[in-house]
């Protein structure tokens, strides 16, 4: 089965949030999307916009997406953070994520970017496996810190 990857546009949205909204039930997090496409919308395509998407499209439907955005390191400088990499279920096995994947390190490589960097599950092995078949190091002595608005807000009013 064909397919194309291409920039994500503002009326794909809606379709990607079905598919973050399926990244987020495969991770076991089903309830911890609150965005909206209105938020996507604005967030992505706005004045400012805050990431960059690439999507998998297949006979005129989104089947996968990749979202990132850049960072900087005081190390390394520019980099790119990747924030979700998906395919949806019934489309697994046509190197679609594959394409995604390689499309991001393209667009990093060719902005000059020293690093991409994502997050991977520590029970995801087979992505852990493909990463590192790229040549990814997956850093299993780091750990992930998040503090969510909640806690920040108990937090400042210590």
């Amino acid at each position: 089965m064909s397919f194309i990857i291409r920039e994500g546009k503002k009326e794909d949205m809606p379709s990607v949030l079905k598919l973050i909204k399926e990244l987020a039930h495969f991770e076991k997090e089903s309830n911890a999307v609150i965005i909206t496409v209105d938020d996507l919308e604005k967030d992505g395509f706005g004045k400012f916009p805050l990431f960059k998407i690439f999507v998998a499209e297949m006979a005129e439907e989104i089947v996968g997406i990749a979202i990132f955005y850049p960072r900087y390191s005081t190390w390394k400088g520019p980099t790119i953070h990747l924030e979700d990499l998906i395919v949806t279920e019934n489309k697994r096995g046509f190197k679609i994520g594959s394409a995604l994947y390689k499309k991001v390190i393209e667009y990093g490589y060719n902005k000059g970017v020293e690093r991409i960097e994502w997050n991977v599950l520590d029970w995801n092995e087979p992505a852990i496996k493909f990463y590192e078949s790229t040549g990814a190091k997956v850093l299993r002595d780091w750990d992930t810190a998040q503090i969510d608005r909640l806690s920040m807000k108990k937090y400042l009013k210590k």
